[in-house]
């Protein structure tokens, strides 16, 4: 049976309707690929409570709450990946790549374009839904 990681990530959204991603450095799992920022949940952590770490380290962010998108189960050669997807709106800080990964803000239709983690293209139905919901479209 393959090992199962608790994950969360954050799609970190602007007043524009635009996301945050990242490029993987060089020295991690699909070194150059892109995805939304996240990592794993410790034991005896919230989701919120884990994102909220892991933005401030990757990003040096401080995150004001978020809205859970979707729950996904990612399969991999060597584990599961259960990956507990949130918006987030308001944050305190300017996202910087503290670990020198690469950061781009896309609108979400120019983020199938990059070659993103696989299992990433199950997060944008739920993302632009929650957008346009946002904007009144």
């Amino acid at each position: 049976m393959k090992p199962v990681v608790e994950a969360v990530v954050g799609v970190l959204a602007d007043e524009r309707g635009r996301v945050l991603v990242a490029q993987r450095p060089p020295g991690k799992i699909c070194p150059g690929k892109w995805e939304f920022p996240g990592g794993k949940i410790e034991p005896g952590e919230t989701p919120l409570a884990a994102l909220g770490r892991e933005l401030e380290e990757e990003l040096d962010v401080r995150i004001d709450g978020g809205e859970r998108l979707v729950a996904l189960i990612n399969e991999f050669e060597d584990r599961r990946v259960h990956l507990d997807v949130w918006l987030v709106r308001r944050w305190r800080g300017t996202p910087r790549g503290v670990e020198n990964q690469a950061l781009r803000w896309l609108v979400p239709d120019e983020v199938p374009a990059l070659d993103f983690l696989p299992g990433s293209d199950a997060i944008l139905p739920p993302l632009t839904h929650a957008l346009d919901s946002a904007s009144g479209n």
